[in-house]
């Protein structure tokens, strides 16, 4: 069997076939005439027979070149297909990775605005909490929390993570009024140990009070967030995250004092996609829609943090 030559010198062979001269040949792949007479050697050695035969000031394809080229052209034509098309389903399909809490709570019920804003984009939502890792280039932009941006990519600051205890209001109606911290504790408390609690509870009293009762333990600010909707207890979360559950009044902060988590979340992504019609378009929407989600910004989430 004979081994297929390599793509440079089947590529000069194609153009060669083709244009019928090696001068106008090398100048249509940017190099020189000796480049190219060396690769069809190159080829006509692999075949073990000439491909090319002088004629006047040009070439000719020989009997042999002759039923070699319309299949090397046909197969250069499919292999540009494959690639307009790979290009095309890369320019229509955008690719978002999000943490989970920001992916559950605040961009899956949004997400399809960008998508009747832009019928002609078909979006994927990744949900993780891993580090994108954009050099695999399955990703096209992430939204991650961090206290800076990361060096290296493209970063748009989108919200603070303020966060407070809130509870349903039927819950709080069941129980004394609370009008301070001591009247809040003695409550029961979705996830005492989170690390929340304990930095909230620095920020409003100056230390940690001691052993907090036996209570509900869950792992996630999404599991979190509706126990307390269902009136199971005072869980401490970031409004943000809430805000459709703050204005239908499904949750209220007893206690308004907010404190803010060291990470904020930032949109990012590499510097040679911010050219990129979905990319630009999808930031545009994003923080259009961060600012409207918030109103007035009662929590303070659209105050970029201290640099």
């Amino acid at each position: 069997m004979v081994s297929i030559p390599p793509l440079g010198a089947v590529r000069v062979f194609e153009a060669a076939a083709r244009l019928g001269n090696f001068t106008r040949a090398a100048e249509e792949l940017g190099t020189t005439q000796a480049a190219v007479s060396y690769q069809i050697k190159v080829i006509e050695e692999r075949v073990g027979a000439p491909l090319f035969a002088r004629k006047g000031r040009g070439v000719e394809l020989t009997e042999l070149g002759q039923l070699i080229a319309p299949q090397v052209t046909s197969a250069f034509e499919k292999l540009h297909e494959a690639f307009r098309a790979a290009r095309s389903d890369n320019e229509m399909m955008l690719t978002v990775s999000a943490p989970s809490t920001f992916a559950t709570n605040w961009l899956s019920s949004r997400i399809g605005d960008f998508q009747l804003a832009r019928p002609d984009l078909a979006v994927r939502l990744r949900v993780s909490d891993a580090l994108t890792e954009f050099d695999r280039g399955e990703i096209d932009v992430a939204i991650r929390g961090a206290p800076a941006p990361w060096p290296g990519l493209e970063a748009d600051f989108l919200m603070r993570m303020p966060f407070t205890p809130l509870a349903s209001p039927g819950f709080l109606a069941g129980h004394p009024p609370v009008k301070t911290v001591d009247d809040l504790l003695a409550l029961p408390r979705l996830s005492p140990g989170d690390g929340w609690w304990r930095l909230w509870l620095e920020s409003v009293l100056g230390d940690q009070p001691g052993d907090s009762p036996p209570s509900v333990q869950l792992e996630s600010q999404v599991l979190q967030g509706q126990a307390a909707i269902a009136g199971h207890g005072v869980a401490v979360l970031s409004p943000p995250m809430w805000q459709r559950a703050i204005d239908a009044g499904q949750l209220v902060q007893p206690i308004k004092r907010i404190a803010y988590w060291r990470n904020s979340f930032w949109l990012v992504y590499p510097t040679h996609r911010k050219r990129q019609r979905k990319v630009a378009a999808f930031r545009t929407w994003l923080l259009a829609e961060v600012a409207a989600s918030l109103h007035d910004d009662p929590f303070g989430a659209l105050v970029p943090p201290p640099a």
